[in-house]
């Protein structure tokens, strides 16, 4: 492969986007695999441009050179200028007084077109999603605006327009995905199978008297036995419950963050409400002794009904984004190869009417579905061992989940900024992590409790309950940080904070929790799921696969958000990383 033609920090001549003139501009950065580069304008704007669009200062030096030396009319069309976008093509002679007015008019210009750029790059770098590390907007229209008078020039304002369009076109074209994650086409592929084969494994494990490492593969059983047409029903009925409750008009109704065309879509928070009432159906049936512990004796059935659902479902959400726009395509899930985009999400935000299924299915059917699967398993414990009230242990993995849940339901709000609903499409991966994985993997300590009864006593209960109380206070308190700088920086209450600036407008807090390490909500979501698992004891590594998986999980999270945002700050992020060497972990990693 041909080494790299410009160095970083070389001060080059850059082509407009999707126009004919050229800039100064400074080299910050550069992609091996696709030959691009990341380049500055004086005032911080920063875009990327092949090295065909990239020429050095002395080859424009010399171009400038002879055409001043041609004719007259040979230097007023000449296609290379040292100016800024806006200044119009004018071959007659002005006065002093008519070459600073056109001056001062072309320098508002340049203001102008600066902003249009940036406003665009802003609003597809929100699109894309925002990474864990919170950002700061100091991009004001009103301050742009006051700079500049309403008496432009018609030339000027046709080229405003004409620029304008050229940029949001090179945005909407530039949506391809590029970098494959997951393994790419044969990763996706062979996922697609192997993750409900790992939930199948672990809830057959369960099962076992002696579910160690050292029993695989455990017994399998009979096809049939995994599919009952009424448990399918059930889930269909729970499901649909969980939708009719979604619809109900009460609630606060907000937007959710700019997609690529500018436009923002409508959501209704009233998670928090349909958990209430999905415990005020749960209290009359068990009222009129309604056994719940029917989850339990058909676990692996709904477990089997809900992944066939959750394929269904996928196959769906792809056909229907065939015929999505191209702005309406998820950035992550727009490779053009099949497997690879019905497995991330082909769609950003699949929707009937006014119904978004992502939204829906990232915190209701699944999540609601755990504390509901925890509480079956708490009175099957009962039942089966013959106990008037429930474990320790139980009561303990109960508590802190139900913790985890009613807090994710009461911010349900805060979930509009996550790269979830930003940035991957709906597809098989988070239709079947959403309704499998989240209710019947999370829910794997309580399942794993009822056939292996484990005592603990109260000052390790204690212990376990500070442990949990210590990752929730830092996992809830980071996030409600960066959720307070996002949406008003300039609160006093704030005023502690200190941020790096970066070339977007935007800024990275390194003070606070986002100083300490740079995704503290990551860490708060480890200790706490250690606290899940410890009431289980140390018999079997079992219970404890959560704790490595959600380690995994967010390692990978991690090295994706740091990938996007040395992207997206460029040199800012290097100051950061520097500010704030610990990714997860103090002192460690």
């Amino acid at each position: 492969m041909p080494s790299r033609k410009f160095a970083d920090g070389e001060v080059v001549m850059g082509r407009w986007p999707g126009g004919v003139l050229y800039y100064e501009l400074q080299v910050t950065g550069y992609d091996d695999s696709s030959r691009v580069y990341t380049l500055k304008y004086e005032d911080g704007t920063e875009l990327e441009l092949k090295e065909s669009e990239i020429r050095s200062q002395s080859s424009f030096k010399r171009r400038k050179s002879q055409s001043s030396s041609g004719s007259p009319s040979r230097r007023r069309t000449s296609k290379v200028q040292s100016r800024s976008p806006g200044r119009p093509a004018k071959g007659r002679r002005r006065s002093s007084s008519q070459g600073r007015d056109h001056k001062d008019d072309k320098e508002k210009t340049i203001q102008l077109v600066l902003f249009l750029f940036k406003l665009s790059e802003n609003n597809t770098r929100r699109y894309n999603g925002e990474p864990d590390s919170t950002e700061r907007n100091d991009m004001s229209l009103v301050s742009v605006e006051r700079n500049l008078e309403p008496d432009l020039e018609i030339e000027h304002e046709r080229e405003e327009k004409k620029t304008k369009e050229k940029i949001f076109k090179t945005t909407k074209t530039s949506s391809k995905t590029k970098e494959l994650e997951f393994g790419g086409r044969i990763g996706t592929f062979a996922l697609i199978f192997f993750l409900p084969a790992t939930v199948f494994y672990l809830l057959l494990m369960c099962k076992q008297e002696d579910p160690s490492l050292m029993n695989f593969p455990p017994p399998l059983p009979a096809l049939e036995s995994l599919w009952e047409t009424r448990v399918f029903g059930v889930f269909l009925l729970w499901f649909f419950l969980q939708a009719l409750f979604y619809l109900l008009p009460i609630g606060k109704v907000v937007e959710g963050l700019p997609l690529s065309n500018g436009r923002r879509l409508h959501y209704r928070i009233n998670g928090f409400y349909a958990f209430v009432l999905t415990a005020a159906a749960i209290g009359i049936l068990l009222y009129f002794q309604f056994e719940l512990h029917y989850l339990y004796d058909h676990f692996m059935q709904f477990a089997v009904s809900a992944a066939v659902f959750s394929m269904g479902l996928s196959i769906y959400l792809y056909i229907q984004s065939l015929k999505a726009p191209e702005e309406e395509l998820a950035p992550s899930g727009n490779s053009g190869y099949l497997v690879y985009d019905f497995f991330t999400g082909h769609e950003l935000n699949p929707r009937i009417g006014s119904f978004d299924l992502k939204y829906f299915c990232e915190l209701r059917p699944g999540l609601i579905g755990w504390v509901v699967i925890n509480l079956a398993m708490l009175l099957a414990e009962m039942k089966i061992h013959n106990q008037s009230m429930p474990s320790l242990s139980m009561v303990l993995v109960n508590g802190f989940q139900l913790l985890y849940v009613v807090d994710a339901l009461w911010n349900e709000e805060a979930v509009l900024t996550t790269m979830d609903i930003t940035h991957d499409g709906f597809g098989f991966m988070l239709a079947f992590g959403d309704l499998v994985w989240v209710p019947f993997v999370y829910s794997l300590q309580a399942y794993y409790l009822v056939g292996h009864p484990t005592a603990i006593s109260w000052p390790a209960a204690a212990a376990f309950t500070v442990l949990n109380c210590v990752g929730y206070y830092i996992f809830r308190s980071a996030n409600s940080q960066k959720n307070s700088f996002r949406r008003n920086p300039a609160d006093p209450k704030l005023s502690y904070l200190k941020f790096i600036p970066t070339a977007t407008g935007k800024g990275l807090l390194v003070t606070g929790w986002w100083g300490f390490v740079r995704h503290p909500n990551y860490l708060g979501d480890i200790i706490m799921a250690l606290a899940w698992s410890l009431p289980c004891g140390f018999n079997h590594i079992l219970p404890y696969f959560y704790v490595i998986y959600f380690i995994c999980l967010l390692v990978h999270r991690e090295a994706r958000d740091e990938h996007h945002c040395k992207q997206k700050y460029g040199l800012a992020w290097e100051r950061y990383c520097r500010r704030v060497p610990y990714r997860i972990f103090p002192y460690i990693y």
